[in-house]
């Protein structure tokens, strides 16, 4: 069994697992699967806004589908959370990120 179907299957178990989501968004993302991918990144962030990494990762996914601001705004939120939860490098990784893109 592939991935993908195998993480289906545990999302039919639990619908609400953001690691699960979190996983086959990232598999979604293998496949150039832009719009599976951005709606599970943005379900698992509207659902726990403390899921930090799938900021990251729904940021990139903006930046290649030459949504920009929209990134912006997602490295933003990905570093406030992650200074509010004391994550230094999840904050470092994502301002990184963010200061590529800005300037």
């Amino acid at each position: 069994m592939d991935r993908i179907a195998r993480l289906q299957e545990f999302l039919v178990a639990n619908p609400a697992d953001s690691f699960v989501q979190h996983a086959l968004a990232l598999e979604y993302v293998k496949l150039g699967e832009e719009s599976k991918a951005r709606a599970l990144f943005e379900n698992i962030l509207a659902a726990d806004e403390n899921y930090i990494g799938s900021y990251y990762h729904l940021a990139k996914l903006l930046e290649r589908i030459q949504e920009t601001e929209a990134a912006i705004a997602v490295y933003e939120k990905g570093m406030e959370r992650s200074k509010a939860a004391g994550d230094n490098h999840a904050y470092s990784e994502l301002r990184s990120a963010y200061e590529d893109l800005t300037f």
